[in-house]
């Protein structure tokens, strides 16, 4: 058994591509890779299975070079390695001399390395093209059309497709963001006018550039859209605005897509090689059909199309929902003048702001963490370092601590009729989050308005109809209202494959975000990982990017690293068993 981590890297290394390296583990192990040896996002759960991976990749990966970047006598900690391909790092967790976890994430591609640092350009104009920055950034902006396609379609410009893209565009892949919005950031410009975000700014820095150090910690929505419009500006990222992806069609047999955008009104058609489809981890507005609709008298919408209470002083109005945008939503009315009810028709998960910080984010996320040595690069490998079977037992431990150090907080919920949850495994936020993205809330302040009855509640019981001068509930009780909001959240991120691509395509490639064994959609057994998410799905040339800053940041990487290799034709073959 190994001493420590560097002996144990000696010994895996020695024992590659033996499958007697699977003995090197432990019995409930589990290995993820991203890229490094399956040339895919996959986790490797126990023994049987880590052996299958050495079998089929091991020899031709050529991995060498293991070595760790901890102190001799550490039984976890970071390493670097390099393979045939490229230099990768990665984290490993011993258990009794053997590993529980080892993370191998690909970080390069040799011979196409970032023109970061020494690389970087010199900024001197090419000889014989005597145009000026400007006029070349212009004339790369405006050149894609039918006879210049980009490599890349990007359809989304907001975090992810912008951090995708710069990634990209460090990887010299021609590529091209289409957003249909007016401006880049325009996304977040116009949800409602209290929005903050609810992670702090040491987990949201996006690639090559990092907030400045005043940046406030939770960033208000339109400083954000600024910072995304100024990022496109600097990281000098081709972005059509005022454009909508319309339709796409797949080649056939390695052929490019089809894809006609509407840009200002005209029809263009592009014929990229990849799509990637970066928007949002959600589909579009989930509006409910409820009986009687037509005859309510009053303002009746979607939580996406409300912008600030303003005009409710004095009103009556219901939210209809219980998740984030129905808190922020509920204590803008209030703090408007509203009158207002809250309908919870299921129990949520709510957490304090600053608990979810504390516990959560700063060890990893955090100034003081990187005082410690913990970049964001870092900290980004060591989150992404426990696979999700892990992490649920893991979870399921911090959330009970939670649930018993915040208990005054939740008795406050509970005597005012809200009803809460941990998940349905008692396994917290994160996991709600991977699973399905939804069902909690963040606590910025809502929930002392709830438990002091600021906001008045009504909980469990359903909408049965809406009636001209209100809610009908289930339970027989009319809810008067001036105004309603259905903070009932969004469909599925395969809504955008429907409507673009087609159904037929939409049902082959299944579900996109969420994991676990049984769900409809699911186009095979779990790999352990999100579902079609950063990596090749069934229909050659589509890709999916999404999910918040840190996500963008982080995935974006890996999805990058897989179209350049597509791109320079390398030899590649992601791991589909």
């Amino acid at each position: 058994m190994a001493d420590d981590i560097q002996s144990w890297l000696a010994t895996f290394e020695a024992a590659l591509p033996d499958i007697s390296v699977a003995d090197l583990f432990a019995p409930d192990a589990a290995w993820r890779d991203i890229l490094a040896f399956s040339w895919n996002l996959r986790t490797f759960e126990g023994q049987d299975a880590i052996r299958a991976l050495v079998t089929d990749r091991a020899a031709q990966t050529s991995a060498s070079g293991f070595a760790s970047e901890v102190p001799a006598g550490a039984q976890e900690g970071f390493f670097r390695f390099e393979t045939a391909l490229g230099r990768g790092r990665g984290y490993l967790r011993l258990k009794d001399g053997r590993a529980l976890t080892l993370l191998t994430a690909l970080e390069e591609l040799k011979g196409h390395e970032e023109p970061l640092g020494p690389r970087r350009a010199t900024g001197m104009a090419t000889p014989g093209d005597h145009r000026s920055w400007a006029e070349r950034r212009r004339a790369e902006q405006e050149g894609f059309g039918p006879d210049n396609a980009p490599h890349v379609l990007i359809v989304g410009g907001g975090q992810g497709g912008l951090a995708l893209a710069a990634r990209l565009r460090m990887l010299d892949v021609p590529t091209l963001v289409v957003d249909r919005h007016s401006r880049v950031g325009d996304q977040w410009r116009r949800r409602y006018r209290s929005l903050t975000l609810h992670d702090p700014v040491w987990y949201d820095h996006l690639p090559y550039l990092p907030f400045p150090p005043h940046w406030p910690v939770y960033t208000p929505k339109d400083r954000l859209a600024d910072w995304l419009e100024a990022y496109a500006n600097i990281l000098e990222l081709n972005v059509w605005t005022d454009t909508e992806c319309v339709s796409a069609t797949p080649g056939v047999e390695g052929a490019p897509w089809r894809i006609t955008v509407r840009r200002h009104g005209a029809d263009i058609e592009l014929q990229p090689k990849e799509l990637v489809m970066a928007v949002g981890n959600a589909g579009f507005p989930r509006m409910p059909e409820f009986a009687g609709a037509e005859s309510f008298a009053g303002e009746l919408l979607h939580s996406s199309a409300y912008q600030d209470g303003e005009a409710m002083a004095g009103k009556r109005v219901v939210v209809i929902g219980a998740n984030n945008s129905a808190h922020d939503i509920a204590a803008d009315l209030f703090a408007s003048g509203a009158r207002v009810t809250m309908v919870q028709r299921s129990s949520t998960l709510v957490v304090r702001q600053q608990t979810l910080m504390q516990r959560m984010v700063e060890p990893l996320w955090s100034e003081a963490a990187a005082a410690r040595g913990l970049s964001t690069d870092l900290a980004d490998l060591l989150g992404a370092s426990l696979p999700i079977r892990m992490q649920e037992a893991v979870s399921r431990d911090a959330w009970a601590a939670i649930a018993e150090a915040d208990a005054p907080f939740y008795d406050g919920l509970r005597a005012a009729g809200f009803a809460l949850d941990f998940g349905p495994d008692g396994t917290g936020l994160g996991m709600k989050y991977l699973r399905t993205a939804s069902g909690y809330y963040i606590d910025v302040g809502a929930s002392a308005l709830i438990a002091d009855g600021s906001i008045a509640l009504r909980s469990g019981v359903a909408v049965e109809r809406l009636e001209p001068d209100g809610v009908r509930l289930a339970s027989g009780e009319l809810l008067a209202a001036d105004c309603i909001v259905c903070a009932t959240g969004f469909g599925t991120m395969e809504q955008w494959v429907e409507r673009l691509i087609s159904p037929e395509v939409a049902a082959r490639v299944g579900r996109c975000w969420g994991y676990g064994a049984g769900v409809a959609g699911d186009p095979g057994p779990w790999d352990g990982e999100l579902r079609n998410m950063w990596k090749p799905t069934v229909q050659s040339g589509l890709w999916f990017h999404g999910g918040n800053l840190a996500q963008s940041r982080f995935y974006s990487r890996a999805l990058a690293l897989q179209l350049k290799a597509r791109l320079e034709n390398l030899p590649v073959r992601p791991l589909r068993f």
